[in-house]
């Protein structure tokens, strides 16, 4: 997808030259399954007080990668608006700056995108991807109870492709998808090792963590859920899943927390990703571009705000979402739908 980096315009469309497919089409390359929606994407920041003086807004962008394509992009935003990626995970994001804003600050994207059926077989990361991938991280410590049920899940097992479902079939023998209470929702490996329960964030800290104990680099990826069984409607939460980089194989995708819900599924959900998702954003403790004062997002899928510097909690999100028609196709170029004052 190409973008401008710097827009003076209250509302603008960013098209790019593919065809939208009809609705439930098949990959003409090689059979995936597809779905193609129009995603709507509104912040908005409200009770914002008077005294502000400067507002900065951060909203994750979705863009085009093997298994995604954006067909159009259209941004309505109160003033001027910039499009750019932070450096370690290349992840794309609008960034809006007011000065002296109003009491509410509200920015609304519309994506037509396309999401094919994942499954898996992609190059695997280079030297410096890999290293990251086997890192630690804040919340997905290495060692401990999880290097310990890494290594009982693995134990005797040579093949690194049988270590990874080893490694799968552990955590969702070991976790139940449950909300209840607190401590979930985090993406906490620990807390997923030690109490066997959470939300799609702990299952897969929990994978991601025994993966990378056990020599196999792993991704994060977080966007949204889109309902298999409904052609339009409202989405009220985030779903993430992640993808193993196995040696011989390639990329291999996994989600866990979807298996559990749905155990039938349980063999699909090891080496595939269905096309009912549209993903937002890779990795985790990020800085955004241009970096936010606070401290790194656990992970980005939900617009930030800072007001004067400090993070700001009044956001409200809505996403609603419907089958696009094959009539929506993008215009090729950027066009301009109406000017805007640039504050």
């Amino acid at each position: 997808m190409s973008f401008a980096t710097h827009v003076q315009l209250a509302t603008i469309v960013i098209a790019c030259c593919h065809p939208v497919p009809a609705p439930g089409r098949t990959a003409e390359d090689d059979g995936r399954h597809s779905r193609t929606v129009v995603l709507t994407y509104q912040a908005t920041a409200r009770d914002i007080p008077p005294e502000t003086e400067i507002l900065d807004l951060w909203i994750p962008v979705p863009q085009d990668d093997a298994n995604q394509t954006i067909h159009r992009l259209t941004i309505d935003a109160p003033g001027a608006v910039s499009l750019s990626r932070e450096s370690t995970f290349g992840n794309l994001m609008l960034h809006l700056r007011r000065h002296r804003p109003e009491p509410e600050v509200k920015v609304t994207l519309t994506i037509v995108a396309t999401r094919d059926e994942n499954r898996g077989g992609a190059d695997p990361p280079g030297p410096d991807e890999r290293s990251r991938l086997l890192a630690p991280e804040p919340l997905v410590p290495l060692d401990g109870p999880i290097r310990r049920r890494a290594l009982a899940a693995t134990e005797g097992i040579e093949d690194q492709a049988d270590r990874a479902r080893a490694l799968y079939d552990a955590v969702l023998d070991a976790m139940t998808y449950d909300k209840s209470g607190s401590g979930w929702g985090r993406g906490d490996a620990r807390f997923a090792c030690e109490v066997g329960r959470g939300n799609c964030t702990d299952f897969h800290a929990l994978l991601i963590g025994m993966a990378r104990a056990s020599g196999i680099p792993a991704q994060f990826a977080i966007g949204f859920s889109l309902p298999p069984e409904t052609r339009e409607g409202t989405i009220s939460g985030y779903h993430c899943w992640a993808e193993l980089y196995v040696d011989g194989v390639g990329s291999v995708p996994v989600d866990a927390s979807e298996a559990d819900k749905n155990p039938s599924r349980r063999e699909y959900f090891f080496g595939n990703h269905d096309p009912h998702r549209l993903e937002l954003s890779r990795g985790r403790n990020l800085t955004l571009a241009p970096p936010q004062h606070g401290p790194p997002l656990n992970f980005f899928v939900n617009p930030y705000v800072e007001l004067d510097g400090r993070p700001f909690p009044n956001i409200d999100l809505d996403v609603t979402f419907r089958d696009a028609q094959p009539d929506e196709a993008p215009a090729i170029g950027p066009r301009q739908d109406s000017p805007g004052n640039d504050p």
